[in-house]
């Protein structure tokens, strides 16, 4: 017998389904609905459709469950930038959420999404059940076009904007305020802002904006776009360092964007925070650090993560259901780069 008879005869053998049915005494379709986990069934029917699984050995098949479901159990992630160290927390939540479901996941970067489509036709082709878009995605042509015909979710950014899509986010407006409050709270007035890209970026500036405005620090609004990259980061740092007078406080886009900042302010000779405070934004890993200890707002990315999937599998299950948008309360977690500006 070669290795193709082996494989066929093992595939015969396997239970089936009906094998199931008929051990436990039940239709067919009665083991269905139990397999899936469906209310309606009796105790005892229930128990016998159960026992007869583990007697048999019996493993549903993956591929026709899937067909007869119209579902693949596997959900498509687009992440914003691999790099950013705040993806971490966010994806060890939503991965630990979606194996609680039963959902696998897809990965991929939205690497050059204005040129390549690669990874969403991956996406479609793989018929995913819906989409988590992580971060400030570009809400190109096609992602919106895929977002319109796929149950998506924007996690942590607010694009792709469209009336089908949920978010689950921070509250980017309240979490620079409060970064800012704080800074003039210990005695702060020259304080800038190292700004980034997209709807959530902006929504930060914006915080910040009105908290300098509240205090009538208007006079002493600053800010410095970058483009999120390491090098438009670098940029931005040496621009706002490099005014007379200097500001006394930056509060950074990101916790990477801090630390560019801090990079930059030791070259010029200035110490942390004696003569800068710097204050983040998503108290990543990089902000905990006992040696950075950076100042840092948290948006609480495991509850992000989690409220995330269970929006994706409730847009899944009634995709013409109302748009949900969840603004997660951030919390401003003060460390060591922030302090009282020199007198």
């Amino acid at each position: 017998m070669n290795d193709s008879d082996d494989l066929t005869e093992a595939r015969a053998s396997r239970p089936t389904i009906v094998d199931v049915a008929t051990r436990a005494g039940v239709s067919k379709s009665l083991v269905s609905v139990v397999l899936r986990g469906k209310t309606g069934v009796s105790a005892a029917n229930r128990a016998a459709v159960l026992r007869a699984v583990d007697e048999l050995g019996y493993r549903p098949n993956a591929a026709a469950r899937s067909l007869a479901q119209k579902r693949t159990h596997t959900v498509g992630a687009l992440l914003s930038d691999l790099r950013n160290p705040w993806f971490i927390d966010l994806l060890a939540s939503t991965r630990a959420e979606l194996s609680a479901q039963g959902l696998n996941l897809f990965l991929a970067e939205d690497h050059q999404l204005e040129t390549d489509t690669s990874v969403l036709d991956a996406f479609v082709e793989a018929r995913v059940d819906g989409l988590l878009c992580l971060g400030t995605v570009p809400p190109t042509e096609q992602l919106l076009a895929t977002a319109r015909s796929m149950p998506t979710v924007v996690v942590s950014g607010r694009e792709p904007d469209l009336p089908c899509v949920d978010v689950v986010t921070g509250d980017d407006r309240a979490g620079a305020a409060r970064a800012v409050a704080h800074l003039i709270e210990i005695g702060h007035t020259r304080i800038a802002h190292l700004a980034g890209t997209g709807r959530a970026a902006e929504l930060r500036t914006e915080g910040y904006r009105d908290q300098m405005r509240s205090h009538g620090l208007e006079n002493h609004i600053r800010v410095e776009a970058s483009d999120r990259s390491e090098e438009g980061d670098r940029r931005a740092a040496k621009a706002l360092l490099s005014v007379t007078p200097r500001p006394t406080a930056i509060l950074a886009n990101n916790d990477y964007a801090a630390l560019i900042t801090m990079s930059h302010a030791e070259s010029l000779g200035l110490t942390v925070p004696r003569d800068l405070s710097v204050v983040g934004y998503d108290n990543s890993y990089l902000a905990r650090t006992g040696y950075i200890g950076l100042t840092s707002v948290d948006n609480n990315y495991i509850e992000m993560g989690r409220l995330a999937v269970q929006r994706l599998i409730a847009r899944i299950d009634a995709p013409d259901a109302p748009r949900t948008v969840s603004l997660l309360d951030p919390t401003l977690r003060t460390r060591k780069t922030s302090g009282p500006p020199s007198p």
